[in-house]
């Protein structure tokens, strides 16, 4: 008759019959009340031997009813696959969750390229100059225009990633020949014009020279100027060279 509510109710009756029994056994040893006011020490001894009553009946029923689990099996190897087939049937593998590989990044391979490229540069010309006789002294004339040459440079360019590592002089030359200038310089000197006569306006049709005196040259003066002539009195006879007064000088 106790069996059914002993085995419905042995789960929730045995905790509470192992707490009175502590409890009561903690009180009758310190001698003092607890939180269940036993009234004597007597009581207290009687409630305690009920309460380990109580939970020894308990915990056997519960032993007696639920039934042992069954011990792990050990995976054993079997050359028998059907053995290994039941083996996996009654048993359930926990496999261990695999911890992801992380991917490496891949580290980017660089890129590097080689070009030629060509610069060019001018080239300066010279300047010269030439002496020219045709041309009056002191004055200059460009006769030959100078013109830049051009030097021209082959490299050859390394990049890596677009970015210039190195660059390399492969060649060089001058592609365009520069032009001299040439300045001619005059060095002509013209001739001194000749000195006009100096003739005394008094006298005309001739030249009869200008100084302190002149006479006749076919006469007996004594100079310092001769007149070797016939001329035309028109002012002052200031020489005396018309002596007898007919207009003419020198005349003989």
């Amino acid at each position: 008759m106790l069996i059914g509510p002993l085995l419905l109710l042995s789960p929730l009756v045995a905790p509470i019959a192992l707490v009175i029994l502590v409890t009561g056994i903690v009180g009758l040893r310190r001698s003092s009340k607890t939180w269940l006011r036993f009234r004597s020490r007597g009581v207290a001894m009687g409630v305690t031997a009920g309460a380990a009553a109580v939970f020894v009946l308990t915990g056997s029923v519960s032993a007696a009813v639920i039934p042992q689990l069954p011990a792990p099996q050990v995976a054993t190897a079997s050359a028998d696959p059907d053995d290994s087939a039941n083996a996996n049937s009654t048993r359930s593998v926990v496999e261990p969750t695999p911890t992801p590989t992380p991917t490496p990044t891949p580290t980017p391979t660089p890129v590097t390229t080689e070009t030629e490229e060509v610069v060019t540069e001018a080239v300066a010309f010279e300047r010269t100059t030439v002496e020219d006789g045709s041309l009056p002294r002191g004055q200059t004339a460009i006769i030959v225009h100078g013109q830049e040459g051009q030097r021209t440079f082959t490299y050859v360019v390394t990049r890596v990633d677009g970015v210039e590592t190195a660059r390399e002089l492969r060649a060089e030359a001058v592609t365009i020949q520069p032009v001299t200038e040439t300045t001619a310089v005059g060095t002509y000197d013209p001739p001194p014009p000749p000195a006009a006569p100096s003739c005394d306006a008094n006298y005309g049709d001739a030249c009869v020279p200008v100084a302190s005196d002149v006479d006749c040259a076919w006469g007996s003066g004594n100079g310092p100027a001769y007149f070797d002539g016939v001329a035309r009195v028109v002012g002052a006879d200031i020489y005396d060279l018309d002596r007898n007064g007919d207009g003419w000088a020198c005349e003989q």
